[in-house]
């Protein structure tokens, strides 16, 4: 399972003219899944991400999480993320879970970070999405649950 963390000041997700998902402060999640992924990866990953120090104290140093700081959380399902782009330009997207498959872990991972007190918005599976965000800092990273 990969995620793309980014951390953000706001960041909302359309479908068609409908606002699905938004958020203030907090974090924009891109969510992709692989056929070997279990329920072990989502809730590892969910851990990190909640308790991942990636805001500033007042200090300035990146000392404290998204939990911490009671920001929300931003999750979309990517599957692209899994794009192979090795061969040719055209991505391989072989490597995705099977849609049903991923869509279970990627709920799954949402409600374990729900479990972990987290406000969590998201868009919408499968779904044609528009994503927007205003990245501060700007901070993106890159966890993998491997």
């Amino acid at each position: 399972m990969k995620v793309v963390v980014q951390r953000c000041k706001k960041a909302q997700v359309t479908v068609g003219e409908e606002t699905v998902g938004e958020i203030g402060e907090g974090l924009m999640l891109l969510v992709g899944v692989t056929h070997e992924d279990t329920e072990n990866d989502a809730k590892y990953l969910a851990g990190k991400i909640a308790g991942l120090r990636i805001f500033e104290d007042e200090a300035g140093k990146m000392n404290h999480s998204v939990s911490e700081t009671g920001g929300s959380i931003l999750s979309v399902s990517q599957f692209t993320l899994y794009g192979d782009c090795r061969k040719g330009r055209r991505p391989n997207f072989m490597a995705a879970a099977a849609p049903a498959e991923a869509e279970r872990l990627y709920d799954y991972f949402n409600r374990e970070l729900e479990a972990l007190g987290l406000k969590v918005e998201t868009g919408v599976f499968g779904a044609m999405m528009d994503v927007s965000l205003i990245n501060w800092g700007p901070v993106t990273l890159i966890l993998d649950s491997k």
